[in-house]
């Protein structure tokens, strides 16, 4: 019997083929609970199978407002294995955030963890998109709910499930942090594979690597993680919320070889007391990504940890470049070369490819690349640059510069993109909230340097002139109604904003006015 679904073989049918060649290894772990691969295929098939079992069929779209756990990975891969398309919600967003990303996926079911569950009641209330879908919950849940575990148990160990077409949709991941306009990044099943093998290369994967997943399942930098590990048929480790002294205990006890983090993990890890007195001799080699990477830090981290640290500069969008361990010495300032089988250029305002050390635009051509924004044709369009030859590229909206060698530099972002944290955080979502404040005339969002996330960001604000307006009541007003990684740490006033001539915010400026500062 073949398993294979297509020609080709795509992320459903590993499970099926890990659990007849790798039956017994383990595949996940959750604190005390672990599954094997012939576990982890059963429980998946269950919930494939479950999905179907109330009506969803392929191609419908299933968000999960989950914490980390064995249950959303179950529910994840049970949703991509009944050729439905996972759409992964960050849970730190705002609720209405929530509301409209499932209105825009028109997602037909939701999985929500326990803590997460009286969101959703609440947004049903309000929302005809919410109050349509059907819910699964994990925990004690109302009867507005399916229970997680009884659903589960319910459903049939053996798959059935369509045919899934490579060019299918795979999933759709969330850009934008809160109430602007949505951005859902579209991968197909053949796209996923393909971030498999190239990442998985890129990043040194293989045959029995042990994973930590210590970000959030929803990312796309732990589905990266994922997805080269379930391929390798790996294990994954998955940590309910990341903590430094857990993550040392973990990599000692699970013997971890692999992971992926973003800066400000790695400066915490750096900071847990008596290193020497753990086993981390097990690593092999960690990535990390999401922000700059402080220079500091990548000197200091291999040498503590004793494995190799790549840096990886990229978009969910689909171009990637990684900073190979053997080439730190030398060029420690660059964010490296993209991943093999993939293209960069550096284009001009006029569209133009630029010469060898020139700044301009980067554009990215590979296999990796998202099919495009969901419902979005407008931003789609804007992130594409044609090339003399017709073929497609990606816009990143970064600014940067590539070395005779071909080394990559990232010099600025065009666009205004935070990264706090890991996580992109978009100015305009902030600013649109702001601007419902009766006393705010004007409002632009920057980054400013935050010593615990990277980057954090401050609102520059011109009041009105009726009424009175202090700096902690807008703070407070603000930060009740954006997500938790879209809080601002101060407010900045001015009389006016500098435009140039056709009336737009320059915001480089007020980068540049907030620069020297520290939060």
């Amino acid at each position: 019997m073949t398993w294979f679904q297509t020609p080709e073989p795509l992320l459903p049918d590993f499970f099926a083929l890990h659990a007849r060649f790798l039956g017994a290894t383990t595949a996940i772990v959750q604190g005390e609970r672990r599954l094997s691969w012939h576990a982890f295929e059963a429980e998946t098939a269950r919930a494939a199978n479950g999905l179907a079992a109330i009506g969803l069929r392929s191609g419908d779209r299933v968000a999960l407002l989950m914490d980390n756990s064995l249950e959303m990975a179950i529910a994840t891969f049970g949703v991509v294995r009944a050729g439905c398309v996972a759409v992964p919600l960050n849970v730190s967003i705002s609720d209405e955030a929530v509301a409209g990303m499932i209105e825009d996926a028109g997602a037909r079911a939701v999985f929500a963890s326990a803590r997460h569950c009286p969101r959703i009641e609440a947004l049903a209330a309000r929302s005809a998109a919410v109050a349509a879908a059907m819910r699964i919950g994990l925990g004690a849940v109302s009867a507005m709910w399916l229970a997680f575990d009884a659903w589960l148990n319910a459903q049939s160990a053996s798959l059935v499930a369509p045919r899934i077409a490579a060019e299918q949709e795979c999933n759709i991941i969330y850009s934008s942090g809160t109430t602007g306009v949505p951005k859902g990044i579209v991968h197909t099943h053949r796209c996923r594979m393909h971030w498999a093998y190239d990442a998985g290369l890129a990043l040194r994967y293989r045959s029995g690597c042990v994973t930590l997943c210590s970000l959030g399942l929803f990312s796309n930098i732990t589905w990266v993680a994922m997805l080269c590990t379930i391929v390798a048929g790996g294990t994954l480790v998955i940590m309910e919320a990341f903590d430094p002294h857990a993550a040392i205990d973990l990599i000692s006890r699970e013997r971890i070889t692999h992971g992926n983090f973003v800066p400000l993990q790695l400066e915490r890890l750096l900071g847990v007391p008596a290193l020497e007195h753990h086993d981390l001799s097990s690593l092999e080699t960690l990535m990390c990504c999401g922000s700059p990477l402080p220079l500091a830090v990548k000197r200091a981290f291999p040498e503590r940890f004793g494995c190799d640290l790549i840096e990886l500069y990229g978009l969910t969008e689909g171009l990637c470049t990684t900073l190979a361990p053997e080439d730190f010495a030398a060029k420690i300032d660059s964010v490296g070369k993209p991943f093999p089988g993939t293209d960069l250029k550096i284009i001009g305002d006029d569209d133009l490819e630029v010469p060898p050390g020139a700044v301009g635009e980067i554009v990215g051509l590979g296999r990796i690349i998202m099919s495009g924004y969901h419902n979005r044709p407008d931003a789609s369009a804007e992130s594409t640059w044609i090339d003399a030859a017709g073929r497609r590229w990606l816009r990143t909206g970064d600014l940067g510069r590539v070395d005779a060698e071909g080394f990559l530099y990232v010099v600025d972002r065009k666009k205004d993109m935070i990264l706090s944290g890991g996580q992109n955080v978009y100015p305009a979502d902030i600013e649109a909230i702001m601007m419902r404040h009766p006393l705010v005339a004007e409002v632009a969002v920057v980054a400013a340097p935050s010593q615990r996330w990277g980057e954090t960001p401050v609102a520059v604000v011109v009041r009105r002139t009726e009424g009175t307006l202090d700096r902690e009541a807008l703070l407070e007003w603000t930060n009740a109604r954006v997500g938790k990684q879209q809080r601002i740490a101060d407010v900045l006033w001015r009389s006016s904003l500098p435009r140039n001539a056709n009336g737009k915010i320059l915001k480089r400026e007020l980068r540049d006015a907030v620069a020297q500062l520290t939060y």
